[in-house]
């Protein structure tokens, strides 16, 4: 699958979801049913896709972005941020990777009660949900991604941000450090 399919299936789930930013798991159960129309192929391909976007965005500038977004970041939380993220759509998405500090329009500072961050893991699931859907074999569907998809890094890619050091932070992300840190 090509990137431009899957952000039109990407697109045509949040298309169903009134809000994806504070709903990324309603995306992902909407572009799991979309999925479910899909060949086991077409499924595989979007699987591998969502992989290639998870390396490309494996970047020190984002993970430092997460890590202020939610107040703090582990790695596997980076990998559920990047989820949600995917569930921005494109437009926000690419914008996000040119740079980091534009999600600043996107989140809102003021986190309600019960608020548990910007966590879309269920949309890194959704490729394996719509092959068991359609074939009843989950594990054939890793087997067939990891065959195609590219191995993560040891590294973030970039200049490492210490997440620890607010006038870093500040350097790196102005914008996000303003909503996030105190003055």
């Amino acid at each position: 699958m090509d990137k431009d399919g899957f952000w039109g299936l990407v697109e045509e789930a949040r298309a169903t979801v009134d809000d994806t930013v504070a709903d990324p798991d309603g995306v992902a159960d909407a572009l799991t049913k979309v999925l479910g129309t899909a060949s086991a192929e077409e499924i595989v391909g979007f699987g591998v896709e969502v992989a290639r976007l998870q390396v490309a965005s494996y970047r020190w500038d984002l993970w430092a972005a997460a890590y202020l977004i939610n107040s703090g970041a582990s790695e596997d939380g980076f990998d559920s941020f990047r989820g949600w993220l995917l569930a921005q759509g494109r437009e926000v998405w690419e914008a996000a990777l040119a740079d980091p500090d534009s999600l600043a329009d996107v989140v809102d500072e003021d986190r309600p009660d019960g608020f548990e961050g910007f966590d879309g893991e269920g949309m890194l699931h959704v490729g394996s949900r719509a092959y068991k859907n359609v074939t009843g074999d989950e594990a054939a569907y890793w087997k067939a991604v990891d065959a195609d998809a590219p191995d993560t890094p040891d590294l973030p890619a970039g200049e490492e941000i210490d997440f620890d050091d607010e006038d870093d932070l500040r350097t790196h992300l102005p914008r996000l450090a303003a909503l996030y840190l105190e003055a």
